[in-house]
């Protein structure tokens, strides 16, 4: 049996490789920053000498670029949380209310994947349960992206929907309801312990909307960590071992913000101002008619397009929660 001292050092080795990681992401930026700061000042100090209206012009957008990229800097100086660098793995489920409810869902799916795509940011639906009629039931996607996890934390929770229904033949006005988690998603070196006997693994034909994309063998994997009760499931792929993989990607992110939830649970306790998630914590609604607003109860920000909104531009909202939280303490 290997010297638990050796795995303690190599535990240590990767947690110092990472805080380096982090740490140069903070400073490589901020060089650019400053670098461009003083090349904008030279080029200030020469106008001041020798006028030109063209340079003038070119320093007037440098300035411009500048302060976007110190308000930018400024924002992610929020991010300091011990898992906000991270990529991000957002959950969506439709509330109660049928058809409405699954639509909404599949609304912010859209929405969520347009703010990433805006970003630059990667995004791969893990799982996708499609509703009977129209909508989705739930889905998880992926995004990859730097501070992913950090720029959707403020997304967490439940988000309302007012509008005339497009299902409703008497076009009578609708309140739908979604849920929205996000995971941190865990990097392959950090050591969670699964157990080949704590698992329940079931395999069930994948669901879709029919024609060639129906699947004829049972591919999608459905796993149970007995111990915590935490279920996942992945269905998007043909095969049944990428499933199979995709799934326990997923349980080691549940398990470890599950593990990263005990840690933080005392300080919990004690922030009154702390929301619960679940369908009692609304934090933002959407109404399309008889007016069209998107208001974040949080902040109090209000957007009147709605439609650029669920477009993807949801920075605002973020910027305004980010601001009124701060950054968190390293560990929370």
């Amino acid at each position: 049996m290997a010297d638990p001292g050796f795995w303690n050092a190599q535990e240590r080795a990767r947690e110092v490789v990472q805080e380096v990681k982090v740490l140069k992401n903070w400073i490589e930026p901020w060089d650019r920053l400053d670098g461009r700061v003083s090349g904008a000042l030279e080029l200030g100090e020469l106008l001041t000498i020798e006028p030109d209206a063209e340079m003038g012009a070119e320093l007037t957008r440098e300035a411009s670029a500048i302060r976007e990229e110190t308000d930018a800097y400024r924002l992610r100086s929020l991010l300091q949380g011990r898992d906000d660098f991270r990529d991000a793995q957002v959950e969506i489920s439709a509330g109660a209310g049928g058809t409405e409810a699954q639509d909404w869902a599949q609304m912010l799916m859209r929405m969520y994947t347009r703010w990433a795509e805006r970003k630059g940011f990667g995004v791969e639906i893990l799982d996708l349960s499609e509703g009977e009629e129209a909508g989705i039931k739930g889905a998880v996607l992926e995004v990859k992206g730097e501070y992913a996890f950090g720029f959707l934390r403020p997304e967490i929770g439940v988000h309302r929907l007012v509008r005339i229904s497009p299902f409703d033949s008497q076009a009578r006005r609708h309140t739908s309801f979604a849920s929205v988690f996000v995971y941190p998603v865990v990097n392959e070196e950090i050591n969670i312990e699964i157990r080949e006997e704590d698992l329940r693994i079931d395999v069930y034909r994948a669901s879709g909307a029919g024609g060639q994309h129906v699947n004829k063998t049972s591919s999608a994997v459905r796993i149970t960590h007995l111990p915590s009760g935490v279920v996942v499931a992945s269905q998007q792929e043909r095969s049944q071992f990428k499933n199979k993989a995709t799934a326990m990607k997923m349980l080691k992110n549940r398990l470890y913000n599950l593990e990263a939830e005990k840690q933080a649970a005392a300080k919990a306790a004690l922030d009154a101002t702390k929301q619960d998630v679940s369908f009692g914590s609304q934090i933002r609604s959407y109404v399309f008619q008889p007016y069209t607003m998107v208001n974040d109860h949080r902040t109090e920000l209000k957007i009147t397009d709605v439609q650029k909104v669920m477009d993807g531009a949801i920075d605002p909202f973020i910027e305004a929660y980010l601001k009124q939280t701060g950054a968190p303490t390293e560990g929370a």
